[in-house]
């Protein structure tokens, strides 16, 4: 497999270290209740600043997880975040997450070209073997995400979490290094 130009740089994004100067764009995301649904199960809880440079900290420390900025090639604004994360180094398999935080950069393609280099990153840098993603059934933009990025559906955990009254089934998604590799040759 190969990579035209910077690893984790595309046309329309690239993806760098989270820095602390990035940490209140962050938490006005958590401020979304909406954001927080899309992106994590966990309670949609407003988180300050102080608590999300702890849990980003966190992650950069550890040897498990990869966690990176996606920002627009034209102006360098942080608009969402990646990461590859909860790796088994034993079994060479990951997690992928991505969110875009505001609502105007979603439905552009940048979600698309981010998991793209964070997977070429997965992939080629991590030699990892396999990467799972979970979507939840009524984020419809994620799981149409992870059909064109060649994901199999694999599995249903029948009404995971609930929301508004409502259970919803979260989705497990899997893609493996071969699968690819065909797709980006």
């Amino acid at each position: 497999m190969s990579v035209s130009g910077s690893l984790l740089r595309g046309s329309q994004v690239y993806l760098n270290a989270i820095a602390e100067d990035d940490l209140p764009v962050i938490a006005a995301w958590y401020q979304d209740v909406g954001f927080l649904r899309l992106f994590d199960a966990r309670t949609a809880a407003p988180r300050t600043v102080t608590q999300i440079g702890e849990e980003i900290a966190q992650r950069q420390k550890s040897p498990c997880d990869f966690s990176f900025a996606i920002r627009r090639v034209d102006s360098g604004t942080l608009i969402g975040l990646v990461e590859i994360d909860e790796i088994l180094w034993t079994h060479r398999v990951g997690g992928l997450a991505v969110a875009i935080g505001n609502a105007e950069h979603r439905g552009h393609g940048y979600g698309t070209q981010a998991c793209r280099l964070a997977l070429d990153f997965a992939f080629q840098e991590l030699n990892l073997h396999r990467i799972t993603a979970t979507v939840f059934s009524y984020n419809t933009a994620s799981r149409r995400l992870c059909e064109r990025l060649g994901f199999q559906l694999e599995g249903v955990f029948r009404e995971f979490l609930e929301r508004d009254g409502q259970r919803h089934d979260m989705l497990l998604f899997g893609l493996l290094r071969h699968e690819w590799i065909a797709r980006r040759s």
